[in-house]
């Protein structure tokens, strides 16, 4: 169904150049279609941003007087930055044979970080302005993105996930002795921890590193040797530290959770976020509900894995893609039946800029939710007012243009509610803020146009 759209303002209201933008000056953004995030989109919607925050959001023609005498900057469509919750920076593709057992050597980390920073980039200029980093080194890169000088999203990083030694993410081709010196000189994004107490340490060691959240793997996974993603893995007494150690800090956990045994451990031991879930079924569904978690299904990577690398890959991760693939689009179409909140994530890995799983290509998520049952409101919801949510008591003012919320907003030049795929083209996004900076601009679409782009 085609959302109606009002004509657009006449050009009398056109601000030919935006007021500088600082932590006194108001901003006013006008849209001929303004998207919340939650909530009923608005027809010739406008918001105030004052400083890095939302400060009013209504009609343009409903505005408050203190608004009226300000020029205002008209888009086509207004919505919420995007939130992808489930990406990795690891440099991959692009630094070559080094991303084995070179990731050990002196240096690499810097390596990693120098080529994460275009990485970084490219989400932002994306439309994604808030990412949940489940592993990685863009939980080491923050620092420079909060305060300068380096441009990307927000970054939720739980730096590394949790296994169990032999688990999904231990490093199954260097030696254990290899991986526990990492661990302890803090340089690479790989957490290996066994036992109550360990499990304890271990949360409190990433929390000293800089998590903003924690991932633990309670599965065996796709991309692990010598495991299988209906493999349990953490006992039920070590999950439940875990999460309990994470949130004495306000910190919520993710479960890297395949098999279904693995979800039901997760979620019995509180975790906040099913990641890839690919055998969840109605009994999990009502398990999901009752304990309000939330669901991050990472269509993306199964469908570029089984499109574009099948063939590349060893014959038992092949085997155990293929082995998931259906399941998990049928796991998506039971969470969505059944109302579980999904928040949607990509599992992002690559940086080579030709690959579809390159950082960038992030939006693709919203059209398998589209495809597998969402309306597009649905999904954008999915895709920025949930995302916040997955962080727990750490959760941020955000995905939302909503008063009060942080002044992360994109504008798109199409109606993504006509045709979600609109926002998979970035040169789509015309223009982002973050924090109520100015960080992408791309030439105005002239404003004759709007009514017959939209």
């Amino acid at each position: 169904m085609r959302v109606p759209i009002q004509p657009p303002l006449p050009p009398s209201h056109i601000a030919s150049e935006p007021p500088v933008e600082d932590s006194e000056t108001v901003s006013l953004l006008v849209a001929t279609l303004l998207i919340p995030g939650r909530g009923e989109p608005i027809n010739n919607g406008a918001l105030a941003i004052k400083g890095g925050k939302i400060e009013w959001v209504g009609s343009y023609f409903d505005r408050p007087p203190k608004y009226q005498n300000i020029p205002p900057r008209h888009v086509p469509v207004l919505m919420p930055g995007l939130w992808d919750c489930h990406v990795h920076f690891m440099g991959l593709d692009v630094i070559g044979d080094l991303a084995s057992m070179g990731s050990y050597l002196p240096g690499y980390n810097a390596l990693a970080g120098a080529v994460t920073v275009d990485d970084l980039k490219e989400t932002l200029l994306a439309g994604y302005t808030s990412v949940r980093e489940l592993g990685g080194y863009g939980g080491d890169l923050w620092p420079a993105v909060k305060n300068g000088p380096l441009t990307g999203p927000n970054i939720y990083s739980a730096i590394a996930p949790l296994s169990i030694t032999g688990g999904h993410a231990d490093d199954h081709s260097a030696p254990i002795s290899t991986v526990m010196a990492a661990m302890k000189c803090g340089g690479s994004p790989i957490g290996v921890c066994d036992g109550v107490d360990d499990c304890i340490k271990a949360v409190r060691n990433l929390v000293r590193r800089g998590a903003r959240c924690i991932k633990v793997c309670s599965t065996g996974g796709v991309g692990s040797l010598n495991d299988d993603p209906e493999d349990r893995q953490f006992s039920d007494e070590e999950l439940k530290v875990i999460v309990e150690e994470a949130a004495r800090s306000r910190r919520s956990v993710a479960a890297h959770a395949m098999g279904k045994a693995g979800i039901l451990a997760a979620l019995r031991a509180g975790v906040k976020s099913i990641e890839h879930g690919c055998y969840l079924d109605d009994e999990v569904a009502d398990v999901m509900l009752e304990k309000d978690a939330i669901f991050v299904p990472t269509q993306h990577i199964i469908r570029i894995l089984a499109r574009d690398y099948s063939d590349l890959l060893p014959a038992p991760v092949k085997r155990k893609l293929l082995g998931i693939y259906d399941q998990s689009r049928n796991a998506y179409k039971v969470a969505i039946k059944r109302g579980v909140k999904v928040a949607l994530g990509t599992d992002m890995t690559s940086s080579a800029r030709a690959s579809a799983l390159s950082h960038g290509n992030n939006a693709h998520e919203l059209t398998y939710a589209v495809e597998l049952g969402m309306t597009p409101l649905q999904a954008i919801e999915a895709a920025t007012a949930n995302g916040p949510e997955t962080l727990g008591g750490l959760a941020p003012l955000s995905g939302q243009l909503k008063a009060g919320y942080d002044a992360d907003i994109i504008a798109v030049v199409k109606n993504p509610l006509n045709d979600i795929r609109v926002l998979t083209d970035t040169s789509n996004i015309t223009h982002v803020w973050k924090g109520g900076k100015l960080f992408k601009s791309q030439p105005k679409m002239p404003t004759q146009t709007f009514g017959q782009l939209l």
